[in-house]
Formats: structure tokens, sequence, C-alpha cells
């Protein structure tokens, strides 16, 4: 699985800016008030060799019962789904009562620890942290997340190997299907009949599968890994600390996983959680097949009715396949793993130059890109630049100035032209004059067409 960093330290001490400069989002919200994280934040790095889950723990509190309850409930969760700790104390507030007795909880408790010193523009980085030596925890690490300062250095030791859980080996195991969805969908279910064993724990109750259960499997001579996931359930309704732990273990599942089987009871219609799910396989990149379970028995009018429900509620989605299956009966089963496998297909889809850039033209020549300030906007030339989603760079000139909606025309027509199904393209644009001038026919660029 992913390595799991996990940022803890008292309130307002600059975590969650931290987060949000780790994973390049806003999604931790951020503010002077201490305390503002009130929930478990996740995120994904990839700015270091091997990509990693960042989790922002919240601010602990401080004072009384509450503060050191809080505490131990903190390092509890820490030692289930961290790899590595990184302890997140103020430069400028010095050590106060609170880091002393979070750092003691933190040695006792076995954990990986890495001590980060924040706030500390404007200080020699060789000193700012000394005064924190006297916690134990090793040689402190000195940043400002606010500013950047000290994190290619912290990403480096991620890099290198010396904060342990910073390498992952996706090589290393065959091809993975994930299976998620909400609670008590038929996710077990599924997997044992696509392995033909009872494999996964089955139970009316929901949640009963705390951890990913890995299956192999073969198809066609090769060998696949089914990754049964514990249902995803509303934020507020995650309340145990083993549900949270699940939570983080899904999350990991669908990052490595090459296509995504997403379980969805047909029977209780499209919920809100089954479109989170959902959005999140998609903003990860994975490709993904919308599977309706528990399909015997419904009425036709329910059917029709559950249909044009997931057609709308999953609007967002890329071109998809959707199967209606019973895995209680074993009904369509057996059209799972064919369709994941073409869902995988087209993640992995590899395009020569000229052909990309064929289609790129075509796209071009149905719907010019919109003018910039009365400047064209021109796109010369395209390439590959990966996989699992299928990636495209695009060199042009102003091309940074294209509105979203022409972008994601641009990744709608490709997908088209090349009948991905369950994913969409990746685009990224470069502006500058093509990279290949003169190096082959095969690589030369739009403007030989006279654009």
């Amino acid at each position: 699985m992913l390595p799991v960093i996990a940022l803890v330290g008292r309130a307002n001490v600059g975590k969650s800016t931290l987060f949000n400069r780790l994973t390049r989002t806003q999604n931790a919200l951020v503010d002077d008030q201490p305390g503002v994280t009130r929930d478990r934040q996740y995120g994904y790095c990839r700015l270091a060799k091997g990509p990693f889950l960042v989790v922002d723990s919240g601010g602990i509190a401080q004072g009384g019962e509450e503060y050191v309850s809080d505490i131990q409930a903190q390092v509890e969760l820490l030692l289930i789904e961290a790899d590595t700790v990184l302890f997140v104390v103020d430069g400028q507030d010095g050590v106060l009562v609170p880091d002393r007795e979070i750092a003691q909880m933190l040695r006792t408790s076995g954990a990986s620890v890495t001590l980060v010193v924040n706030k500390t523009e404007g200080q020699d980085p060789h000193l700012a942290g000394s005064d924190f030596a006297e916690l134990g925890l090793g040689q402190p690490i000195s940043i400002s997340a606010r500013r950047g300062n000290g994190i290619p250095r912290l990403l480096e030791l991620l890099q290198t190997g010396k904060v342990p859980g910073g390498e992952y080996d996706e090589a290393s195991r065959p091809p993975g299907i994930a299976i998620v969805g909400r609670p008590n969908v038929g996710k077990s279910t599924i997997l044992n009949q696509l392995a033909g064993e009872r494999r996964s724990i089955v139970s009316g109750y929901a949640g009963t599968t705390r951890d990913c259960v890995r299956t192999s499997i073969t198809v066609d001579g090769k060998k696949y890994e089914l990754i049964d996931t514990a249902g995803i359930r509303k934020k507020a309704r995650v309340q145990e600390r083993i549900e949270k732990f699940s939570v983080v273990k899904t999350l990991q599942a669908i990052e490595i996983s090459q296509a995504v089987l997403l379980v969805i009871d047909a029977s209780r219609g499209v919920q809100a959680q089954d479109v989170n799910i959902a959005g999140m396989v998609n903003e990860l990149g994975r490709s993904l097949v919308v599977v309706l379970n528990k399909w015997d028995g419904l009425s036709k009018q329910w059917k029709r009715s559950i249909v044009q429900e997931v057609h709308e509620r999953l609007s967002f989605l890329p071109d998809y396949e959707r199967l209606e299956v019973s895995a209680l009966y074993g009904t369509h089963v057996g059209q799972l793993m064919p369709a994941a496998l073409r869902a995988r297909e087209s993640a992995f889809l590899q395009i020569s130059t000229s052909s990309l850039n064929r289609v790129l033209n075509d796209a071009i020549s149905n719907t010019p890109p919109p003018a910039h300030r009365n400047r064209p906007i021109k796109l010369k030339y395209a390439h590959q630049a990966g996989s699992n989603p299928p990636q495209v760079v695009i060199h042009g000139n102003q091309v940074d100035k294209l509105p979203e909606s022409y972008r994601r025309y641009l990744s709608r027509f490709l997908a088209r032209a090349y009948r991905v199904r369950g994913t969409s393209f990746r685009i990224r644009f470069r502006v500058g004059e093509n990279p290949f001038r003169g190096k082959g026919s095969e690589k030369r660029g739009l403007h030989r067409r006279g654009r």
C-alpha cells in the first residue's frame, strides 16, 4: 500500500498549511484561529520519488482531561494508520508544555517520528530548531510551510528513504482491480464470486470489512489482484477509530489500482456518498466501471428509475460501462472482469504522436480555440506523456490562456476519438515551439497543416 505520512501537533502550528503545500491543494481549511481543522483531511503528495498519502490530523486541544484524552486518541490513530509521523511545532513560539507532552506520548508510542519546526522564515535554518532538541526526537527539520522554505529538504529525506515510508514500488504487484463503494452494497460478495471462494467475510451488517482484502485471480493466463475495500461512510458517521483507518486503506487501494469497480446498491438508489466516492475515483484519474448490485427482484419501473438516476447523478464521470448484477446469485458477475480489463486498457492506452496530432487537428477544425485579447491561441503540437490515466502534453502559443471549457472539450474529443471507457484524458499545456521539430515525419507539428 501507499505509505501514509501523518501530520500531528498542537493547534495552530501550521499543519494544514503544510498539508496544502505537500498536496498542492487548498483542501485543508487554513485560518489563524486555533482548532480550525475539526476532522481529518486526506491528500496525495507526488512531489517525492514515490507518492504517499498525507493525513492532516487536526490540532490537539489544550487543557484539562479533554486535552489529555485527545492526545491519547491521536496517538492511537497514528499508530494504526501512519508509516511516519511528522510532528509539527511552532518555531516562533519555542517549546511549550503541550509540545513536551505530545513528544512524550510519541516517544513511548513506538511510532516513527520526524520533528518539523515550522514558521522559521527569516531565521538561520541551522539554529531555528535548536531549542527543540530537548524533545528527544532527533535532529529537527526547519521549514516555512507558508513560504515553502525547507520543503525541498523535507522531500529529499522522503525520497532518500531517511524518513521511513517514502518509497513505493507499484511494479512489484500484479495489476490491481479495486472494489469500492458504501458499506453493505455487496463488495465482499462480488469478490467471493469472482474468486470462486469465500475469501471475504460477508454479513448483513454495514462495515464488516475493516481492512483491504487482496485476492489473486488468473484471467487468460495472467494474474490480477482484486482489492476488496472497507465501505466509505459519510464523514459525520465515521466515528470509530478503526473506521477512520479503513478510509485510509480505501483511498490507498484506489490510488494503486489500475481499474475500479464502483458498486452501488440498486435497491437503495444512488446515495450522496455514492456520488462522493465516484468523484474521488475520478479525481484520482482511475478508470472505473459502475456496478448496480442487488438487481434481482427489482420491479421494471424501479430499474428504469435507477438507470435514469445513475445517468443524471454521475453525469460528471467520463463515458463508462454500467453493469447490472446480483452478486448473491451470481447473475452477470462473469461480465465484471472483462469490463474491468477493458477499463484498464483505456487507462493504459498508448497513442502514436502522428495519430494524436491528427486527432488534435480534427478537434481544432471542429471547434477552434477562442482568441485571448484579440490574439489567436495556437495549438501546435501534442505528444503522450504518460498513462493511468492517459496524459497528453500540448505545445503552442498562449495555451496557458485557454479557458477551462475548451480544455474539457479537448479531453472529451480525445476520449471519443480513441473510444476510451471509464477514464478521461489528462491534458497539460506548454507554451513554446515544437520541441521535436525536425526529428522525423511522425513528429511534425500542426503548423505544417497551416495552423
